[in-house]
């Protein structure tokens, strides 16, 4: 699979923005078909960073959700900034 298929479109809420400052964590709508491993890859290799921890959550209206946490030595805000959403 190509990076941009897994990844489909960043969350812009209030609450995926704080998490940015908070938890170093970037936010994403993905594909359902996505597991952890497919989805750490494609962050990686669109936005060269690290990611420490990917968390998923399936939406009610079937749209997958991932939490990615960014290794420390990397900044949420940065790739946030780059990606026109902070």
């Amino acid at each position: 699979m190509d990076p941009n298929e897994i990844i489909i479109r960043p969350v812009i809420t209030e609450a995926s923005l704080e998490s940015v400052d908070s938890h170093n964590r970037l936010t994403f709508y993905v594909n359902r078909r996505a597991n952890k491993n497919t989805i750490r890859w494609a962050v990686e290799t669109l936005y060269e960073v690290v990611v420490e921890k990917v968390n998923t959550l399936i939406l009610p209206d079937g749209r997958k959700k991932a939490f990615v946490r960014l290794a420390p030595e990397y900044s949420a805000a940065e790739v946030a900034t780059n990606l026109g959403i902070f």
